[in-house]
């Protein structure tokens, strides 16, 4: 893991174009290193000038009185090289590049910001931008952007690939109270990531929740990588925008046709335990929730509320939600109704009426609380006219002290009326909404964590030694040759055999008289296909012959695929007929695989046949880091389990052959990143064992 220690507390730190100039960036950049209480040395750099913000300016870095830690430069794009080479001259390690005109601006900007990563690693710096607000940490403290104002203390990062999303999130934050640990602008990320900042927090004593705005990731392998492993200590929320272009790309395959434009990062990040947030307030929600609540132990809710409307709309999220709405044991259940009036509901929802006080409020929720049967409550206040909401809520303030390790939420139903009560509460860090359903969906996050935390092992990756690449490289050697992109169904088979996949035998035969010496070989019955690149769908052209028992058969359908194949498309080249060993019956399944241009192969399961596209019981993993463990949920994440089972009788499937297929194929589509598409449609699964019967593997 990249340490970035130095980053971000640098004994001194050096500011290149730093400006007298109010207004200026580089006046703004020296004035916020000043303001924010950083106790190092700060070196403003500007050849113009002896003095700015009352420190002593420097006219270039070697003339500072010592090499400065972290170099912030805010010059203008076309010096910027100049300066990044005198920064490594002099002994710097760490960059802020908050300069414009890089990739973002095209070709040339493109080529700049080539130069200024080469730079960086001849001479083993760590570059944060370029085209960035640049970045604060309020613990240590440092302010090293151009951002208006500093964020309160906290226990939030918030890594942003927007530079406008943090200037807007952190002049928000302040009307919030919301305090943050770590603000992070990534800019152009040519060097430095979202998942280098993301393994620092998750190491940072101050942050207990790490927030990212991402558009896309640099390096799909290394960003599972970090996260996976980051969020076992911390949550990690991140608001995706944006689509990967992998799924638009959809070809031929059924895989590529099912994995829609996002479905990369959605997978991506239920592997590593990442939260998903949907939009900004939801991401912030789930942040102060994280930041001020335990994470709950369960997922069974409870809700006490003086109206019977609120109480019938959290109920119905709650169970929209993935959650469960808790049931009380028989003492709660006693408990609620020898106290509360004989028109309360007493169940859960627990309805403590419209003429509630403070004190019917403590009751209900000290003994929803004690429940074991209970893993969060929220509490729902909306404003009768004998409410008492800021009696109301030292009450839950009082409960949440007495109860630490069970969440708290509420929703307080109205305006001003309310607003001491929720004043109260926001103060107290105990969450409170205006409606239940964004504290019901901040819970659904919370659990969400808790069960991909418990979720996430330590088991290593599929592996397999028993494979053989040089097998894969011949025959896609011979494909190239061919100048083609589609291997023939007979190389598909040689090619996944070679990764120990079974599949049923498969042979190219150029004439009905080799048909008829494979097909004996192997043995009756026989399958025969046409063999060409051009045509997905054999059967729909007569190219398909099944059950074929003996010679004189093979021979008659090795003629008649020929000629019916010649007859619908005359223009079709045809490399000749496949002859396959014919495999009894079984459940019918798919084994697929798209690469994603981010995360590489994408790995689908599910029901197969011709109903692959109809049904869309398909699964998905990214091959990168997948466990049999994974494998194993990616299995029973479908209704194709319930047939592998055994169905209405039927003898169940070996599934562990099947986790072994899609293992193989993970590491198939990992070694050669030729491999755009694969699909093997169907497998066929037996009580023991399962085959591959018809494969397409499609190379870029």
């Amino acid at each position: 893991m990249t340490d970035l220690t130095s980053f971000f507390n640098p004994k001194s730190v050096a500011i290149v174009g730093a400006s007298k100039s109010p207004g200026k960036i580089g006046n703004v950049i020296v004035k916020n290193m000043i303001n924010c209480g950083y106790k190092g040395k700060i070196f403003p750099i500007n050849p113009k000038e002896r003095e700015i913000e009352g420190l002593p300016c420097y006219p270039s870095l070697d003339k500072a009185p010592e090499p400065a830690d972290l170099v912030v430069l805010s010059v203008p794009a076309a010096s910027t090289l100049d300066a990044v080479q005198a920064c490594g001259t002099n002994g710097a390690k760490n960059l802020v590049v908050i300069s414009a005109g890089f990739k973002e601006t095209g070709k040339e900007g493109f080529e700049r910001e080539r130069r200024l990563v080469e730079i960086c690693r001849r001479y083993d710096m760590r570059l944060l931008g370029p085209n960035c607000v640049g970045f604060m940490d309020t613990h240590v403290p440092i302010n090293a952007s151009f951002a208006a104002g500093f964020p309160l203390k906290g226990e939030i990062a918030f890594i942003s690939q927007s530079g406008a999303m943090v200037l807007s999130i952190l002049d928000w934050s302040y009307q919030a109270g919301l305090g943050f640990s770590k603000f992070v602008s990534l800019g152009n990320k040519a060097d430095l990531t979202e998942a280098h900042f993301i393994g620092d927090a998750a190491e940072d004593p101050y942050t207990k929740v790490i927030l990212c705005y991402i558009e896309d990731v640099e390096d799909g392998p290394h960003f599972m990588e970090v996260a996976k492993r980051a969020s076992r200590k911390k949550p990690i929320i991140i608001l995706k925008s944006g689509t990967s272009q992998a799924g638009a790309q959809a070809a031929s395959s059924h895989t590529g046709a099912l994995a829609g434009s996002d479905l990369a990062y959605e997978t991506a990040f239920r592997q590593c335990g990442i939260i998903r947030a949907r939009s900004m307030p939801e991401l912030f929600d789930l942040a102060v929730a994280f930041a001020n609540q335990p994470v709950p132990e369960g997922e069974k809710v409870a809700v006490i509320t003086n109206s019977g409307g609120p109480g019938i709309v959290a109920t119905d999220t709650i169970e929209l939600k993935d959650l469960k709405m808790a049931r009380f044991t028989r003492e709660t259940v006693e408990g609620l109704r020898n106290y509360l009036p004989p028109e309360s509901n007493i169940y859960n929802p627990v309805d403590v009426l419209g003429d509630a006080k403070a004190d019917r409020f403590r009751f209900s929720l000290e003994k929803v609380l004690a429940d074991p049967g209970v893993d969060c409550a929220l509490v729902l206040v909306c404003p009768a006219g004998v409410t008492e909401p800021e009696e109301t809520a030292r009450v839950m303030i009082e409960m949440a002290g007495a109860y630490p390790k069970k969440p708290l939420f509420a929703a307080f139903m109205g305006g001003e009326r309310l607003s001491g009560g929720s004043n109260l509460l926001s103060r107290a860090k105990i969450p409170c909404f205006t409606f239940p359903e964004p504290a019901i969906t901040s819970i659904s996050g919370m659990v969400s964590y808790s069960r991909a935390k418990d979720q996430i092992s330590d088991e290593e990756p599929v592996h397999y030694e028993d494979v053989d690449p040089k097998a894969v490289k011949a025959v896609f050697y011979d494909v190239k040759k061919d100048n083609r992109l589609v291997l023939l169904g007979s190389e598909a088979a040689e090619v996944v055999s070679a990764y120990g996949i079974p599949s049923a035998p498969t042979v190219l035969a150029a004439h009905p008289e080799e048909a008829v010496e494979q097909a004996e070989k192997m043995g009756y019955p026989v399958v025969l296909k046409v063999a060409s690149p051009k045509i997905l769908h054999k059967s729909d052209l007569g190219g398909v012959k099944t059950g074929l028992d003996n010679r004189e058969e093979v021979k008659k359908g090795f003629v008649e695929i020929i000629e019916s194949v010649q007859r619908y498309l005359p223009q079709v080249v045809i490399h000749g007929v496949e002859v396959q060993k014919m495999m009894p019956q079984g459940v019918e399944l798919i084994i697929g695989m798209t690469r994603d241009i981010q995360f590489g192969p994408l790995i689908a399961f599910g029901l197969g046949g011709i109903y692959v596209n109809l049904l869309k019981d398909v699964s998905f993993r990214l091959a990168s880091g997948l466990t049999v463990k994974e494998i194993e949920k990616m299995i029973t994440e479908t209704k194709a389990h319930t047939l592998l089972r055994g169905y209405r009788g039927s003898k169940p499937a070996d599934i562990a052959a099947l986790v072994e297929i899609i293992g193989r194929v993970a590491k198939l589509t990992t070694d050669f990143p030729e491999i755009n598409e694969m699909d093997i449609n169907p497998v066929f699964a037996y009580n023991r064992g399962a085959y591959a019967l018809d494969t397409k593997i499609t190379i870029s």
